[in-house]
């Protein structure tokens, strides 16, 4: 819950003034007790990431995104006492065609989880990023909300692995490379293809429907890589 809530500020999907989902929505959505929830928001309130306020809710501060971004030595001594790479070094080696094929393989496997964990706030986000990428004037904030829009499809699994995967592809997504590719290859048409994609995905899923969720959403990523790389 802790990194949900970090990466949600880091990537800018809960910008400042962004209401955080109430205690009892996030208790549902990681399967924590009231107290744990409360210890957790009370940890990035203890930060200034958050402010709390009575009968309103919980909201991202103005300074969120300062406050939890740790200085480059902080970022490097907690790598290297991991003894692993950070999501960004690793998401820096991987090709945009490598993505593609990891997340073909990936993401439909998310569907099974989904159609039986998702909880009413995960399709409401799933309605948020639908609303939000329709209404981007810009490829860059398409992009933004089409990766939100997968990654809350990794949220509605409840399972903490797909959320990690889904958070370093959004941090391969980010690179340059597949920028360059992205603003090449979408067209308006396959613009208003991939929404039309995405709204039939988040139909059958609220619909519980799991074969046919499968079937739309590898249908989508693979007409995706072929846009991509010029086979569509």
């Amino acid at each position: 819950m802790a990194r949900y809530v970090r990466a949600e500020i880091a990537s800018g999907r809960f910008p400042p003034g962004h209401r955080l989902p109430t205690e009892r929505e996030l208790s549902d959505r990681f399967g924590a007790s009231r107290g744990a929830v409360r210890r957790v928001l009370g940890h990035f309130k203890s930060l200034g990431a958050i402010t709390q306020v009575v009968g309103s809710g919980t909201f991202v501060s103005e300074r969120a995104a300062e406050s939890l971004t740790p200085s480059r030595g902080e970022s490097d001594a907690a790598s290297a006492s991991a003894g692993s790479p950070s999501v960004g070094s690793m998401a820096r080696q991987v090709s945009p065609a490598q993505l593609m094929d990891a997340r073909m393989l990936i993401e439909p496997q998310m569907v099974a989880l989904i159609v039986r964990f998702a909880t009413a706030a995960d399709f409401a986000r799933m309605d948020e990023c639908l609303e939000r990428s329709e209404s981007a004037t810009s490829i860059e904030a398409f992009e933004h909300w089409d990766g939100a829009l997968h990654q809350a499809f990794a949220e509605a699994t409840h399972n903490s692995f797909f959320l990690r995967i889904l958070e370093l592809t959004n941090a391969a997504r980010e690179e340059g490379e597949w920028g360059r590719l992205k603003r090449i290859s979408l067209t308006p048409e396959r613009r208003k293809r991939y929404e039309a994609q995405h709204r039939a995905i988040v139909a059958v899923l609220r619909d519980r429907d799991e074969q046919t969720a499968r079937v739309l959403l590898e249908e989508h990523l693979g007409e995706v890589k072929a846009n991509l790389f010029g086979r569509g």
